[in-house]
């Protein structure tokens, strides 16, 4: 009999983590995608101008919308699951169902179960992206976006409007042919400060070779101004052509990574980084990376103290959602500064894990480790 009893108990309990868990994953899921889709479109709006008059394939689109994904799965996942527990216990406690489960002798532990079950799915999913998926799509996205910047024929210039190719370099372009060629070409360059140089020319076309692009530019002139002496001298020309690119290294040079390129090891260790500044900020965005899905688990357990702990009220406890919310922000914001911090100060490097581990830890001893006396006062329906 006692048997039969403890056989039917242990069923009870996983009813409960089963329904519990589902309402949890629905809700997780559904504000994942809602808050995804509203992100990714707002981002996504950047690339549309490609598209629509830079002449850029869908596909591309397409595949520069998902490799910046995981960069909002990383900030939205935790504040996802957050959201969810609030809205699921909280309408639990409402519906009166955490007060049934008490009064069968379910405790917190048994309630708590299901939260940290899917907030230890989503702290290694964090993991995932954060040190494999995060750097591997992104460092797709800016080589990408690198190359397509290169064609300058495509995507950056534009009829009848003066766009800057590069820092001191401009250009203007009255007309582009199906194939790419160019004419009522204008282009001021300003890279030397003492000698700036303003070429015009019939038409032209942008090549790319293997020292950089260039512009060939026929029919034309080029006025250039000697600023020491004020002299400005003419040459006409029936070809010529100019290096879009600072200098033929600078276009074969490798482009530094940045942080959200780079892998864990290559964070924490920078071996292609001198500067010592820009060293303690790759470290501390490296130990960020680390710290961060262990707000997935501080944030249950907050939201989980904020709704199981205390009396139970018939007039609901929207002042324990709004103070949960309000800490879980302050927590974030915390986070952010710490990074800023422990960059220019790496010595201070621990308080990045210490603003992740230690909410969830007083809101669990806060939940689960008081003395009996004190969680059985707390915790009685009123």
């Amino acid at each position: 009999m006692r048997h039969w009893i403890t056989a039917q108990w242990h069923d009870g309990l996983g009813r409960i983590t089963r329904y519990i868990l589902r309402q949890l994953a629905l809700s997780t899921a559904l504000v994942v995608v809602t808050l995804t889709a509203a992100i990714w479109l707002t981002q996504s709006l950047r690339f549309v101008d490609w598209i629509v008059n830079r002449g850029l394939p869908l596909s591309t689109f397409v595949y520069i919308a998902m490799l910046v994904l995981p960069s909002f799965l990383v900030v939205i996942l935790p504040i996802a699951l957050f959201a969810a527990v609030l809205f699921t216990y909280n309408k639990m406690q409402s519906d009166s169902e955490i007060v049934v489960l008490r009064a069968v002798g379910v405790g917190p532990l048994q309630l708590m179960a299901p939260a940290l079950m899917v907030a230890t799915v989503v702290m290694l999913l964090g993991y995932a992206l954060n040190l494999y998926l995060l750097p591997l799509s992104y460092r797709g996205f800016k080589d990408l976006q690198y190359q397509i910047r290169s064609n300058y024929s495509a995507v950056l210039l534009q009829e009848g409007v003066f766009t800057t190719i590069d820092q001191g370099l401009t250009m203007f372009v009255r007309e582009q042919g199906r194939r790419g060629e160019l004419f009522g070409i204008m282009v001021h360059d300003s890279r030397l400060d003492t000698k700036p140089v303003t070429m015009v020319a019939e038409r032209g076309a942008i090549v790319n070779t293997a020292e950089g692009p260039r512009i060939v530019m026929v029919n034309g002139n080029r006025q250039e101004l000697d600023e020491t002496n004020g002299k400005l001298s003419f040459l006409f020309f029936d070809r010529y052509t100019v290096e879009l690119s600072r200098s033929s290294r600078a276009a074969q040079a490798v482009r530094f990574r940045e942080s959200t390129e780079r892998f864990i090891g290559e964070l924490l260790d920078p071996q292609d980084v001198d500067d010592p500044r820009v060293r303690a900020a790759l470290q501390a965005d490296g130990h960020q990376r680390l710290a961060s899905p262990l707000y997935a688990l501080s944030f249950v357990i907050v939201a989980l103290a904020s709704l199981l702990s205390g009396e139970f009220s018939r007039r609901g406890q929207t002042w324990r959602v709004i103070a949960a919310v309000g800490f879980v922000v302050t927590i974030q914001a915390l986070g952010i500064g710490f990074a800023n911090l422990s960059s220019k100060t790496p010595i201070l490097t621990a308080l990045i894990y210490l603003n992740a581990v230690l909410p969830g830890a007083l809101a669990l001893y806060f939940l689960v480790g008081r003395p009996a006396g004190v969680r059985r006062a707390a915790g009685a329906p009123a």
